[in-house]
């Protein structure tokens, strides 16, 4: 897995992982809506995956929602883009692409985070996050299962889940039009 973040600038964050299984499954699973997406972060998205439609990333019980955007481009199974907003901190929306490109065995998913201005503070922590994300991904798909610390991790969050913002009250993100 690679990273060329530098959080110094606001450059893109541009994450390589490979992943030994077919892009199908790996894009099956990046796009899998109404369902927990385990390797982000144990949330459900929801959409409908065309372009111009919002999308969602909410809590298992679905009474919070983390990241809010719209599809931009769609193409199956090699290409998502999005804009993408943390409701804990709304600000600018920046941009996530996902590209998927089969490789020996397996496949390779380079996922670009850019459209940063230096009036978007969420740049800094947003590498390490996705370098986790795909690395649980990766986990996921090869083996079935994601870790123990990862699982607890995930426990924790959702105890503490009345403590976060009023911002990512479902009816918040309603009200913002997201």
């Amino acid at each position: 897995m690679t990273d060329n973040t530098d959080n110094n600038a606001l450059k893109d964050h541009v994450v390589t992982i490979d992943i030994m299984v077919p892009v199908e499954t790996a894009w099956a699973e990046i796009t899998k809506t109404g369902r927990i997406q385990k390797a982000l972060y144990n949330t459900v998205l929801e959409s409908t995956l065309e372009p111009g439609a919002k999308l969602r990333y909410y809590s298992p019980n679905k009474k919070r929602v983390f990241v809010v955007g719209e599809v931009v481009e769609i193409e199956p199974p090699s290409k998502l883009v999005h804009t993408y907003m943390f409701t804990t901190r709304p600000e600018q929306p920046s941009l996530v692409t996902w590209e998927l490109a089969a490789i020996d065995g397996g496949c390779r998913i380079t996922l670009t985070h850019s459209g940063w201005t230096d009036q978007i503070k969420t740049h800094k922590g947003v590498g390490k996050g996705w370098l986790q994300i795909l690395g649980i991904l990766k986990r996921e798909l090869e083996t079935g299962d994601i870790a123990f610390g990862t699982k607890l991790m995930y426990g924790i969050m959702n105890l503490f889940t009345f403590m976060l913002p009023k911002s990512t009250k479902v009816e918040e993100i309603e009200k913002a039009g997201w």
